[in-house]
């Protein structure tokens, strides 16, 4: 059985995904993908106190990476890739064509781009952190505004709490 849970952020309502021991999904509801909750999941918040305190930790700047267990659906180059968004340091930005490199597929950053876009756990799961060649912000699930929050958080450059674009 599919649960979940919303929980408020200062980057706005966020809709965790999972079961009873791993997190499915991480949904920013004000982005231009929100997740549509499905008639025959049930909503609790228990499953879900660890992840809602280790984000709450974080929007605090007081969590740099996260410990929880993941399950992420996808295909195996999508696997890849938000495996290696796992490996971008907090505050540090990576290219597309840096993660293609390094994933050893260096003629592929705009499926790298698609798989980063297909992120099911946004925030945890740093998908924020890839940048265009020219170090532009490009396009984000959860809106530019909020790619741009989350990158100047973890760079010190905000304080994010009480953030509601």
């Amino acid at each position: 059985m599919m649960l979940y849970t919303m929980i408020d952020s200062p980057i706005g309502e966020l809709l965790l995904l999972g079961d009873e021991q791993t997190l499915h999904g991480l949904y920013m509801q004000g982005g231009r993908k929100p997740m549509r909750v499905a008639p025959d999941w049930q909503r609790s918040a228990t499953p879900f106190a660890l992840a809602t305190a280790q984000l709450h930790e974080y929007f605090d700047g007081q969590r740099v990476a996260f410990d929880l267990p993941l399950q992420m659906r996808g295909t195996p180059f999508e696997r890849r890739v938000w495996s290696a968004l796992q490996d971008i340091p907090y505050g540090e930005t990576e290219s597309y064509g840096e993660l293609a490199q390094r994933i050893g597929q260096p003629s592929a950053p705009r499926a790298v781009g698609l798989a980063n876009g297909r992120n099911p756990i946004s925030v945890i799961v740093p998908c924020h952190r890839v940048i265009g060649a020219d170090g532009s912000l490009t396009g984000y699930g959860g809106g530019v505004e909020r790619k741009r929050a989350l990158l100047e958080l973890e760079q010190g450059q905000l304080a994010i709490s009480g953030l509601h674009p």
